[in-house]
């Protein structure tokens, strides 16, 4: 969900009837796809998800390997935190219903992974210091019963799986919104330390408008 001119975050509209009139249109929306797992990365998990909980860490025991966990095998819905440094508190193993995986990188210390075990929460390794993408959805793919996974932003998480040509279709709402923030992220953010690809063709398959003037847009990344 963006404004037309491609910002993401309702924080920076400073107008209370905008916010009331749009901010429920992402999960009203959401609710219309069917997929196993959602995935955001750490800065929305923390601030929409997690409450700012700190993870209580305590020395670990003996030393973790970098290998997967699986907090609950029962688990057939998912939240996946993308969190390279290990850094998000959690008061449970699950949000919202759904079982939490944290996708990490192997500098992530003993103490962290400790912490996620006496959680509960499931994780992996993808990547030793930067996430590897491709592996992490492999992993997901064989790990949990995941096939469809719903990719939430934020803007750096979405640019990070455009960059690596990871992602099959784009549902965007447009709002009748324009922002003109400075420096506020975008629907697509590629990191300054990644190797930016050439830009990606979209391929239109759907178009509805909506009421209060928001379009659905529907896009494939590959011609079908």
């Amino acid at each position: 969900m963006s404004s037309v001119d491609g910002k993401i975050l309702s924080a920076n509209w400073k107008d209370k009837e905008l916010t009331n009139t749009f901010s429920g249109y992402f999960e009203q929306y959401h609710d219309t796809f069917t997929s196993e797992a959602w995935m955001c990365g750490r800065v929305t998990m923390e601030r929409d998800f997690s409450g700012g909980v700190q993870p209580d860490l305590q020395p670990a025991p003996h030393p973790i390997a970098r290998e997967p966990f699986i907090g609950d095998a029962q688990a057939t819905s998912f939240a996946i935190a993308v969190d390279a440094h290990g850094k998000l508190g959690w008061d449970s193993n699950a949000t919202g219903g759904d079982h939490l995986i944290e996708i990490l990188t192997e500098q992530v210390s003993d103490e962290y992974l400790y912490y996620l075990q006496r959680q509960r929460i499931s994780y992996l390794f993808a990547g030793k210091e930067e996430i590897d993408f491709a592996s992490a959805l492999e992993q997901l793919a064989t790990l949990f019963p995941i096939q469809t996974l719903m990719l939430e932003g934020g803007g750096h998480l979405n640019g990070s799986l455009l960059n690596a040509g990871l992602i099959d279709e784009l549902s965007l709402l447009l709002l009748p919104i324009a922002d003109g923030t400075a420096q506020s992220p975008t629907t697509f953010e590629v990191s300054d330390y990644l190797k930016k690809g050439a830009a990606t063709r979209l391929h239109l398959v759907q178009v509805q408008q909506l009421d209060n003037d928001v379009v659905w847009l529907k896009y494939r990344f590959r011609a079908v």
